[in-house]
């Protein structure tokens, strides 16, 4: 979640950007006669002028506090009602601490409600002098401001809400239209061949009946049963991976370093018996599924003991770092404001040509070499389709004997619309 201090510098952000602001308040200025107005962002505890004409050097600019006690503001907002003080010295507030310490005669405060009934802050203005404001058509000005700021600000959100609804469609659509591209692949090669030798062995086993020949026809049956049940496995693979989806609601905060663990304990019994050197850095904490997370680190620890060198101990390094935005290779949420960080996974094993890097992500790819031990290829096709989950990319580098390291570039919290209105404030939008 974003700060109490970011947000209040969010919507401080917002209201300055409002295209009409400057001129509401000079507007109300020379409606008026008052020297100073402003608009302010009101919490429980924080008077903050957001945008301000001041034109008798009363020292406040965007940005500035006041002390909330020492201002009407917590009397307006409980109140949900403007007040309005012609002259100071007859009204009710004669004897009022605000005046007192501010100096100021006439004053004049509406409440900003945003659409969806909060509480924002007010329209105000302030004056050594007398002066009337009582009076319908400055009110009801001041009434028409304060729906006019609200309703842009409700603008910008929308807005922005849809911007973040289209961006996050293009990238589903962009990763669609690739497991699609995969689907199909795998469609028409993939499960053909399991198929194709269920069909061979299944004629061959016919004839080996029809010539009584029973020792043939049980090698050829425990071979149909094999394929059939290579190409059951496929078909799960497949059903697991398509099922493979996120929710909001599904992320939490996961400790890293306890996922490490926990994987590692799972294959204790692969590490032992390669000797296996798994040095972990400390890892970030980060908002995200947990049993994805698990599966990431399984599959990428896993696949590192898989691929090692024979004369040599499996040695793998984990640790992570904070990556500044602009030094992204991949657009990641625009781009735009979050803190994100790098995983780097480093192996000593055989490595992967060039020319593979970017196809052993596929589902059920398999790497052209020899020594290469068989495996059902979807290992890494989880990994990078969790990543994407996440909100993140995910990157090989390798060099052939030398071993390959996964760079996981990904935001310590996966963003969601309300964090891109929050990130596109700043950008005229």
């Amino acid at each position: 979640m974003m700060s109490t201090e970011e947000k209040l510098a969010s919507d401080i952000e917002k209201v300055n950007k409002i295209p009409i602001v400057a001129t509401i308040l000079d507007v109300i200025c020379k409606a008026t006669g008052m020297g100073f107005a402003a608009i302010a962002r009101v919490t429980q505890d924080r008077w903050i002028a957001c945008s301000v004409q001041d034109d008798i050097n009363f020292g406040l600019v965007s940005g500035s506090e006041l002390e909330i006690e020492t201002t009407i503001c917590n009397e307006i907002r409980d109140s949900q009602r403007a007040v309005v003080i012609d002259n100071v010295s007859e009204s009710d507030y004669v004897n009022h601490h605000t005046p007192r310490i501010y100096g100021f005669q006439s004053y004049i405060s509406v409440p900003i409600f945003l659409k969806n009934g909060e509480f924002f802050g007010t329209l105000c203005a302030i004056d050594p002098n007398p002066a009337k404001l009582s009076d319908a058509k400055i009110i009801g000005m001041f009434n028409l401001f304060t729906d006019l700021i609200a309703f842009h600000l409700q603008s910008m959100d929308l807005l922005n809400q849809s911007n973040f609804t289209v961006q996050e469609l293009s990238r589903q659509l962009t990763h669609s239209a690739d497991e699609n591209r995969q689907y199909k692949h795998i469609s028409d090669h993939n499960l053909q061949e399991p198929l194709r030798k269920i069909r061979m062995f299944s004629d061959m086993l016919v004839v080996a009946t029809e010539a009584s020949d029973l020792q043939k026809a049980r090698e050829l049956a425990v071979k149909v049963s094999s394929s059939a049940q290579r190409f059951s496995m496929m078909i799960k693979d497949l059903s697991e991976f398509s099922d493979l989806d996120y929710k909001e609601s599904s992320f939490e905060n996961v400790d890293l370093n306890k996922i490490i663990t926990d994987v590692s304990v799972q294959l204790r019994g692969d590490l032992r018996a390669k000797n296996a050197i798994l040095n972990v850095g400390f890892l970030p904490s980060v908002q995200a599924i947990p049993l994805q997370m698990e599966q990431l680190f399984f599959h990428l620890i896993n696949n590192a003991l898989k691929f090692s060198r024979r004369d040599q101990i499996p040695v793998i390094d984990i640790f992570a770092r904070d990556i500044e935005v602009d030094l992204i290779e991949h657009p990641l949420s625009n781009g735009k404001a979050g803190k994100y960080f790098e995983i780097i996974l480093k192996d000593n094993g055989i490595g992967i040509e060039q020319s593979q890097l970017e196809k052993i992500f596929d589902i059920f790819a398999h790497l052209p070499y020899d020594q290469v031990p068989e495996g059902k290829g979807i290992g890494l096709s989880y990994c990078r389709k969790i990543i994407r989950n996440h909100g993140g990319v995910i990157k090989a580098h390798s060099d052939l004997d030398k071993g390959t390291s996964f760079s996981i570039t990904l935001p310590v919290r996966k963003k969601t619309s309300n964090d891109f209105v929050l990130d596109n404030v700043g950008f005229g939008l």
